[in-house]
């Protein structure tokens, strides 16, 4: 790989070597000295152009167990809040000796154009952009589905047969996107589900079935149930569903429809959580959630990602 943009340019052979890649990564974690030389020398620029906490602090944490150096790099405070194009910072990164960049950004496609314009030649990763994308976090949600739902002997093995449903803002999400693409390539069955008007034109031929009645969805026994969280901040105007309390009644994941799941289904969220509004406070906090581990599974899959952009280049040197 020489750029990490997009789950669609991943072949399956190449989403499973990483997630293998993750598990030994999540291996070294649990030692007393958690760090790996495999980076020395080399150099991390998270450029984040949008607010973010766990995606940041994740990738930063990745770089740094594999002992690269990182560099912060937030649009506030920077020439980016003075009207700098993306093409100059660019090129102040690449005239600094970045080695790969992690690009945050509120518009989609940004990662895309700053890994084929031209204007550096180092390995892009996409830390999310706009509701395009956001490949990482699916690796990290398939990962976190692989240990739970596959078992012991899940090195090389994918999630064929397994059912996903994926609820929520649907619209505003580069999760559910990056998700659908990422599971099915995996051989899962993903259900989507969310009112009308938070579903995306063109959802219909994406390869997944999308419902718009959450109980339904989960009378068909998943095994695992993602929720999105309802992005008001990008509702500008309103008028996606009649009210906060006739949404949460119908797709919000409440204590009663959590019962109701089989035993083994497990519940997923990539953050932050609107409680009691998508999701009832002691289900996120339940025995079926599996929440705080997806955030501490995504260093692994991180470390994974620039392990296999940058530790070739690295041994080389």
């Amino acid at each position: 790989m020489k750029h990490f943009i997009s789950i669609a340019d991943l072949s399956r052979a190449e989403a499973i070597s990483v997630l293998d890649t993750a598990e030994h990564m999540a291996e070294t974690q649990s030692r007393s000295i958690r760090k790996l030389p495999t980076l020395v020398g080399t150099t991390v620029v998270n450029l984040f152009m949008e607010d973010s906490t766990r995606t940041r602090i994740s990738f930063e944490a990745a770089a740094k167990r594999l002992s690269a150096d990182v560099i912060n790099f937030s649009a506030k405070g920077s020439s980016l809040s003075k009207g700098e194009s993306l093409k100059d910072t660019a090129l102040t990164l690449q005239a600094m000796g970045a080695d790969a960049v992690v690009v945050r950004s509120s518009s989609s496609g940004a990662a895309h154009l700053l890994a084929h314009a031209g204007w550096i030649d180092q390995p892009i990763v996409n830390a999310g952009d706009g509701a395009h994308e956001h490949p990482t976090q699916a690796m990290l949600d398939a990962f976190t589905l692989r240990r739970h739902l596959v078992g012991e002997d899940r090195l090389g093995a994918d999630l064929a047969g397994r059912r996903i449903v994926i609820v929520g803002d649907v619209l505003h999400s580069r999760v559910a996107r990056s998700n659908v693409l990422l599971l099915t390539l995996l051989g899962a069955e993903v259900t989507l589900v969310a009112p009308p008007a938070l579903v995306p034109v063109g959802a219909d031929i994406w390869p997944c079935e999308v419902l718009y009645d959450l109980d339904d969805a989960l009378a068909a026994q998943p095994d695992a149930v993602m929720m999105l969280r309802v992005q008001r901040e990008r509702m500008i105007g309103g008028g996606f569903f009649p009210t906060p309390g006739e949404y949460s009644r119908r797709f919000a994941l409440t204590t009663d429809r959590a019962a109701r799941l089989p035993e083994h289904t497990i519940v997923l969220h990539p953050g932050p959580m609107n409680r009691g509004f998508e999701i009832a406070g002691d289900v996120a906090d339940g025995r079926r959630s599996v929440i705080t581990e997806q955030v501490a599974n995504g260093v692994s899959v991180r470390m994974a990602v620039l392990y296999h952009l940058l530790a070739s280049t690295s041994e080389e040197t």
